[in-house]
């Protein structure tokens, strides 16, 4: 059974960085397409980014190119956002989620598994 914890959330101020963590087990990591993804309060989940198996590629959501990258470390099992010149619009609960695939998907449809969600609040 595969499980995906974030961490890594919390209070900043507009400007900062924070650098979320995805842990994962139960599966090969390595063969698991990850994403990010987040909700703000009366929003719908959206995609924020991806990192395909290898890290070969990396889709992001134009919400938030140039301010946030995503990477992995198939050693350590662990994705990660790292966000900087965080917005007030960024604030949301962010979720990880993976799908055993060699493609970044945009659709939240198309993961099998979801992590249980970090909270980022980011106040102006």
């Amino acid at each position: 059974q595969v499980q995906l914890v974030e961490s890594g959330g919390g209070l900043v101020q507009a400007g900062d960085s924070l650098r979320l963590s995805c842990t994962f087990s139960g599966r090969t990591f390595s063969t698991y397409t990850m994403g990010w993804f987040r909700q703000a309060p009366g929003k719908e989940r959206e995609f924020v980014g991806g990192i395909s198996r290898s890290s070969g590629t990396v889709d992001l959501a134009d919400s938030v190119k140039g301010r946030f990258t995503i990477s992995r470390d198939n050693a350590k099992n662990t994705v990660y956002l790292q966000m900087s010149s965080l917005k007030a619009e960024d604030t949301a609960v962010y979720y990880c989620a993976g799908r055993i695939s060699s493609t970044i998907w945009r659709s939240e449809q198309n993961y099998n598994y979801w992590g249980q969600g970090t909270q980022v609040t980011v106040s102006s």
